[in-house]
């Protein structure tokens, strides 16, 4: 447990504007850009390469430009909102995601997707019809771990590592409730080809809920976005 306590903070704030694709990279196959300002983007790309996906890190304008779809992971939504806006990608990601690119949010990059989030001191990407809680669980020290029956994923429950994590209230009509936990309380949505998870499933082994989103990305596309199937 204090492996996953610590998983967050110790992420730095990347400068290097350097794209990065996969090195097994799929001729015609759709790039998904993992947002790369600050969190845990390495842990995503890791998985969506095993997967036999086609990844950017995504860093500026270009980089966004060149993908068809987006993770935005978790990190500090804080100082994640204010890179997103210092390297220019603000105006593009919002007319991108206005446009239609499937999207998916883990935990801070859930709350930038969201249309409310009570207390947060600036403005959010506003894309998804939710309210997100922030801190919903309490503070790091109360991280924990936990499986989660999730839509759309066949097999055993899925593991999923809760930090600081919020959870999701006042859905609009359009968003579909994915995963809840025992209590009852919204932890996994969907909105058309956006998807918001409290979670980090990018720090467990299970590679399933990534394997959903590349399919959706495949689906949006008309081309598959991964080479492998999750195990």
């Amino acid at each position: 447990m204090q492996q996953i306590r610590n998983a967050l903070p110790e992420r730095s704030i990347v400068t290097d504007s350097t794209h990065v694709a996969s090195p097994d990279e799929g001729v015609g196959a759709p790039r998904v850009g993992v947002l790369a300002l600050q969190g845990d983007f390495r842990e995503h790309r890791q998985i969506l390469h095993a997967l036999g996906a086609t990844t950017v890190l995504v860093r500026t304008p270009e980089d966004l430009e060149s993908v068809a779809a987006l993770i935005l992971p978790g990190g500090e939504s804080t100082t994640i909102a204010r890179l997103i806006r210092s390297s220019g990608l603000w105006a593009p990601l919002v007319e991108r995601l206005a446009a239609g690119m499937p999207a998916w949010g883990t935990c801070a990059g859930a709350i930038l997707l969201a249309r409310e989030v009570p207390g947060f001191d600036r403005d959010t990407l506003g894309v998804m019809a939710i309210r997100a809680e922030r801190n919903a669980f309490g503070r790091q020290i109360d991280s924990f771990e936990e499986t989660l029956v999730i839509e759309g994923i066949d097999g055993p429950p899925h593991s999923a590592v809760f930090i600081r994590a919020p959870v999701f209230e006042g859905l609009g009509s359009d968003v579909k409730v994915l995963a809840r936990l025992s209590d009852g309380r919204v932890v996994a949505v969907c909105e058309g080809v956006l998807l918001a998870t409290a979670f980090h499933p990018e720090l467990t082994t299970d590679r399933r809920l990534h394997a959903l989103f590349l399919e959706w990305v495949g689906e949006s596309t008309g081309v598959p976005a991964a080479a492998e199937t999750a195990e």
